[in-house]
C-alpha cells in the first residue's frame, strides 16, 4: 500500500518552472488558490531539498481559510541531510517529516554531525526524521513508511528530481497542470521533470485526460496516470 500522490505543478508552456535567474511569477492568484486548495485536501505536501535550498518554502495554507488551524504534514526528501536548520518548513506550523538514508551511505562522521543537529529538532514535536535506504531516499520504500504514518494522500510539489524519482518508479495517480502562457527558455532553467529520461516511447509515463479548464492567464490540465496491469496488481 501507499499513498494517493497527485503530482501538481505550475509551468509555461515551454515546460520551466523559472527563468534562469529564478523568478518563479507563473501562476496567478487563482492559481494559488487552487493549489492551496489542493494543500487543503490532502494530508501531506512533499518536496525534494533542491526545493527547499531554492525557494525557503513554508508549505502552508495561507491563500485560503485554514480550518481547525491545521496543516498538511510536510515531507521533505533529502539524501544528505542538507536542510539548513533555520528552514521555513522546520517552523511549528506543521508537523515535517524529514525523509534521508541510513548510515554509512556517505562519509559517516558528516552525516553524524547533520544528523545530531537536526536530532536537537526532535524535542520539538513537529519534526521527524526517518530513514529510507541507503545513498539516496529510497522512495518506494518511503511511501511505504508514509502509509504506515496514515498519510494517505499526498500533494508532490516537486522540484524535477523528485518529479523524476516519483515518475520513474509509477509512484504517481494523478497530475494537475497549470500552463502559463509564456516562454521562457534556457537550457539551465529548471523544467518539471529532470532526472535521466525515459529512453523509449514504450517506457513514459501515459496520461489520461480527465479535465480542462481556463484560469487566469492559462490553462489548468488534470490527468490520471495510465497503469497497466501489473503495476495495478503491485497495488
Amino acid at each position: 500500500m501507499k499513498p494517493y500522490v497527485i503530482s501538481n505543478v505550475g509551468m509555461t508552456l515551454d515546460g520551466k518552472l523559472s527563468t534562469v535567474e529564478n523568478d518563479t511569477r507563473i501562476s496567478g492568484e487563482n492559481d494559488l488558490k487552487r493549489v492551496h486548495q489542493i494543500r487543503k485536501d490532502v494530508d501531506a505536501i512533499m518536496v525534494g531539498i533542491g526545493t527547499v535550498l531554492k525557494d525557503n518554502p513554508k508549505l502552508t495554507i495561507h491563500k485560503i481559510p485554514l480550518e481547525n488551524n491545521k496543516n498538511p504534514v510536510r515531507i521533505v526528501v533529502d539524501s544528505n541531510l542538507r536542510i539548513p536548520l533555520d528552514s521555513r518548513v522546520l517552523n511549528e506550523d506543521a508537523k515535517t517529516v524529514i525523509a534521508t538514508t541510513e548510515y554509512g551511505s556517505l562519509e559517516q562522521s558528516e552525516k553524524i554531525k547533520r544528523i545530531e543537529k537536526i536530532k536537537e529538532l526532535e524535542s520539538i514535536e513537529n519534526v521527524e526524521i526517518i530513514y529510507s535506504g541507503n545513498l539516496k531516499v529510497d522512495l518506494e520504500l518511503l511511501m511505504g513508511k508514509l502509509s504506515k504514518m496514515d498519510i494517505k494522500s499526498i500533494l508532490l510539489e516537486g522540484g524535477g528530481t523528485l518529479n523524476w524519482g516519483m515518475f520513474e518508479k509509477n509512484l504517481v495517480d494523478e497530475v494537475r497542470v497549470y500552463v502559463a502562457p509564456k516562454i521562457f527558455g534556457g537550457s539551465n532553467a529548471p523544467t518539471y521533470v529532470d532526472g535521466d529520461g525515459f529512453k523509449t516511447l514504450e517506457d513514459c509515463v501515459n496520461l489520461e485526460l480527465i479535465d480542462y479548464y481556463q484560469m487566469d492567464e492559462g490553462i489548468v490540465l488534470e490527468y490520471f496516470i495510465k497503469k497497466d496491469n501489473n503495476q495495478e496488481n503491485q497495488e
